[in-house]
């Protein structure tokens, strides 16, 4: 029995800026700090694509990501301060998108976390991310619902989407990240719900593992057709859209 909900935020319930604020700020350092290096390396623009952020550094800490990505691109970073650069960078331009709004919430993800709220699940966030409180923070609810037409009790003018949750562990510093699944686990502890009566909502293949190990199930949310590699990472559901999850299955 299913008695708790583990959501992941970026590309799960927001449409987060991460990805084009990793690949904008490093062409930025390529093209000007670190213009020396470039033709040592294998960075071209044209070589950051989605499946890259996908695989290296998507559901990862900021600061593992940003070196993932250096290593995958082999910019020399001895000493780690490129790796710093990069993830205070890579911070400012994501503050400022979100700011300016420039994110969207998923419609599928908003439908799917409110019909579990409505069942009485118990919701916990879980991303690595220290923004996910930023954009979860500017997600009205009310306005959504209303265009659904869905009359819920517990939205009101002021409900926000980050009020949804019963535990909030975004952003936390653990001791490992993804795949290690210290950040589900601790939810779970949050949520008093033992761990295989979670399941966790994810799109990334770190974050499926981390669940897995953490002996939750797992709904894999592939919106870059990457149903592939979520399945590979251990996903007991793989879906394009969170509509298609049977809720009297789950």
């Amino acid at each position: 029995m299913t008695e708790a909900a583990i959501f992941d935020i970026d590309g799960v319930l927001v449409d987060s800026p991460h990805e084009r604020a990793w690949g904008e700020t490093l062409q930025r350092l390529m093209n000007t700090r670190w213009a020396d290096i470039a033709s040592d390396s294998r960075y071209a623009p044209g070589r950051y694509t989605s499946e890259v952020y996908q695989q290296v550094v998507s559901g990862k800490p900021r600061q593992e990501g940003a070196a993932a990505l250096l290593e995958y691109f082999g910019i020399p970073d001895p000493d780690g301060r490129r790796t710093q650069e990069l993830c205070d960078l890579k911070q400012q331009m994501m503050v400022e998108l979100i700011e300016r709004d420039e994110f969207t919430a998923f419609e599928d993800g908003l439908r799917f976390i409110l019909a579990l709220k409505a069942r009485g699940m118990k919701l916990a966030a879980a991303s690595s991310s220290k923004n996910a409180n930023r954009m979860l923070e500017r997600v009205f609810l009310q306005p959504f619902c209303e265009r659904q037409c869905l009359q819920l009790p517990f939205v009101t003018a002021q409900t926000r989407l980050i009020d949804l949750f019963d535990a909030n562990v975004c952003g936390r510093d653990f001791a490992r990240g993804k795949p290690h699944p210290e950040i589900f686990l601790t939810a779970a502890v949050l949520l008093k719900i033992p761990p295989d009566r979670c399941v966790v909502i994810e799109d990334a293949p770190s974050g499926v593992q981390a669940a897995k190990a953490g002996g939750m199930r797992c709904i894999g949310v592939a919106r870059r057709d990457d149903s592939d590699l979520l399945r590979a990472a251990g996903a007991d559901w793989v879906v394009t859209s969170l509509d298609e999850v049977n809720l009297e299955e789950l």
